[in-house]
């Protein structure tokens, strides 16, 4: 019932309505979530509600900081972050999923036993689109279809193992010195899509339900090239391996896209 959901909602987001009614709809919106749009074109200006959700800086943020800085990679809020037990990982406090569930693949969870990991939660009023926290190889995508439950607070409360049920694509990284990281994009009640800016063969909320990989070669991002956008708000998961960053968040700190979260120690 929620993939139907956010494939109508979807469908609502993306349809351009007749001028005087989608200022309306965009202005509503914008007032309803209080969303500071200093940063963008006019609410007015936006000829979808999606369009509103991905829309894009009027001038890209600068990011002043040290090769070893690793930066938020999108506007979210922190709600766990810390180090895996083995390779369990916090959903928040009090509730545990395993590694090998979220990436579907007990082998590939081998290589960040102990890791860290970090929780970015992006609510509706959120800026959408999200970038490389460095510089990065993408050596592989992998879209895993699933439900589509929200993902705030008191679902992630009630719902076990919500980021491993839920539809999903990761991002398998290494840096610019070969350590090895993941980005987890998850779906949530009404994304209409999670879309990779590199590859459109990945379709998500789509009728696809079996699980696609796809590797590249020589594909290299630099600190805060754009990967994709989220269609309405979700969550992102990254995972490193053991002691690889000083982390320097806290948990239900606002960030957004270009503050320092970490430096690299390794």
């Amino acid at each position: 019932m929620t993939n139907l959901v956010s494939l109508l909602f979807g469908m609502f987001a993306s349809h351009e309505f007749p001028q005087p009614i989608q200022k309306a709809i965009n202005y509503g919106y914008v007032k309803a979530f209080d969303i500071n749009m200093s940063e963008f074109e006019s609410s007015d200006s936006y000829k979808s509600l999606n369009k509103l959700f991905t829309r894009k800086f009027v001038k890209m943020r600068e990011i002043n900081a040290s090769e070893d800085t690793i930066v938020s990679p999108c506007d979210a809020r922190i709600t766990e972050f810390g180090n895996l037990n083995n390779f369990e990982l916090l959903q928040i406090k009090g509730k545990s999923y395993s590694l090998s569930e979220l990436l579907a693949s007990g082998e590939k969870a081998k290589r960040y036993k102990d890791g860290q990991f970090v929780n970015f939660y992006l609510s509706p009023r959120d800026y959408h689109r999200f970038h490389a926290p460095m510089d990065m190889k993408v050596l592989s995508s992998t879209h895993i279809p699933g439900k589509l439950y929200p993902v705030n607070m008191p679902a992630l409360k009630y719902i076990d193992s919500l980021f491993a049920k839920n539809e999903r694509v990761l991002l398998e990284c290494e840096d610019s010195r070969g350590n090895g990281f993941y980005l987890v994009f998850i779906g949530a009640l009404n994304v209409g899509k999670i879309v990779i800016s590199f590859d459109d063969r990945i379709k998500t909320n789509a009728k696809e339900k079996e699980t696609t990989t796809y590797e590249y070669e020589n594909l290299f991002l630099k600190r805060g090239d754009e990967i994709g956008m989220f269609e309405m708000g979700s969550s992102i998961v990254a995972i490193f391996e053991k002691d690889y960053a000083n982390l320097s968040i806290s948990k239900m700190q606002k960030v957004n896209f270009t503050d320092t979260i970490g430096i690299r120690v390794r």
